[in-house]
């Protein structure tokens, strides 16, 4: 078959391999991945640790800064100016800190006390990071290292107490204790982390003793409360009895020196009818008699007082109902 006349044919174009080419794309993302390694960004919370090649630089504050590219420097960014915490015996879903929450959590809660019961604490760590530089070179792994201090902490302060304490009573006590042992515990190790403070969570008995505890702790809420009735019944009591008593002996006082005064006064006025007496014996005894007769008549009522002598007194006598 023949080709038209009309139609003008090109040869095929080939499109030529040149290594140039892939030096040049090869130089260019070299370029880009330095470019964008030579920088980072500290959040204002934060302080970021610059090492080289493994080894401890500086100490980058809040803002943007430029290091060495392809991994000569590398920067650890450390949240300083935030409070961190560890749970023990529970975890939080979705904490921000992944050495927040243990392995075995249920391991960590159960406990025996001072008095060999059993009982299921939970609490938490609050901490934050004082010396970045130590927090990353002093100890390695620092965040478990400080786990199981602050277990060993709480393990030993629970040891020390009742079982009825760390129920009830002990809570204030024992996070008090912890956060000082633990704070021993740091200060030779000098990790660069500062514990600020141990928090009670759930306090609990064993599930299998659970309803014993209840019945047990509504007991001596029972009890408290028939003390707490008594004392109030015997403040209510107590002070009218008392004040009843001091009234009494008041008035028996009053009383006591009442008869003594009467009686004082019965010797003042006999030795004075005795001296009279004694100057005049016969006009004493008379005055004395009608003095009498004055006070004792007119207590009798009507009286009438006739001669032995006398006769027929009937008809003198006013006998008229009145």
């Amino acid at each position: 078959m023949k080709r038209p006349s009309n139609v003008t044919a090109f040869p095929p174009t080939r499109f030529r391999f040149s290594p140039r080419w892939i030096l040049i794309a090869v130089a260019a993302g070299f370029l880009l991945i330095g470019g964008f390694s030579c920088f980072f960004t500290v959040s204002p919370e934060s302080v970021a640790v610059v090492q080289r090649f493994g080894k401890y630089q500086y100490t980058a504050n809040p803002g943007l800064h430029f290091k060495l590219p392809y991994g000569i420097d590398t920067a650890r960014v450390l949240p300083v100016r935030r409070q961190l915490k560890l749970e023990f015996g529970f975890g939080t879903a979705q904490a921000t800190n992944p050495e927040q929450m243990g392995e075995y959590p249920e391991r960590e809660r159960d406990m025996v006390t001072g008095d060999l019961n059993a009982a299921q604490v939970e609490w938490i760590l609050q901490y934050s990071i004082s010396d970045p530089k130590n927090y990353l070179f002093r100890t390695r792994n620092p965040g478990s290292t400080l786990r199981d201090l602050t277990e060993a902490a709480m393990r030993e302060v629970i040891g020390d107490r009742t079982v009825d304490e760390v129920l009830t009573t002990g809570r204030n006590g024992i996070e008090v204790e912890a956060l000082r042992r633990l704070k021993e515990m740091l200060k030779p190790l000098d990790m660069g982390i500062s514990a600020e403070q141990v928090q009670l969570k759930n306090v609990h008995p064993p599930g299998p003793v659970q309803r014993s505890f209840d019945e047990v702790n509504r007991a001596q809420q029972d009890r408290e409360t028939a003390i707490n009735e008594a004392n109030g019944e015997y403040n209510r009591v107590i002070p009218r009895a008392k004040g009843l008593a001091d009234q009494r002996i008041s008035g028996a006082e009053g009383y006591a020196v009442q008869r003594v005064n009467e009686a004082q006064g019965d010797v003042a006025r006999f030795k004075e009818l005795l001296a009279q007496y004694e100057k005049a014996p016969d006009i004493t005894k008379r005055r004395l008699y009608l003095e009498t007769m004055n006070e004792v008549l007119p207590k009798l009522g009507p009286k009438i007082i006739l001669d032995e002598d006398a006769k027929q007194f009937l008809p003198l006598l006013n006998l008229q109902n009145k």
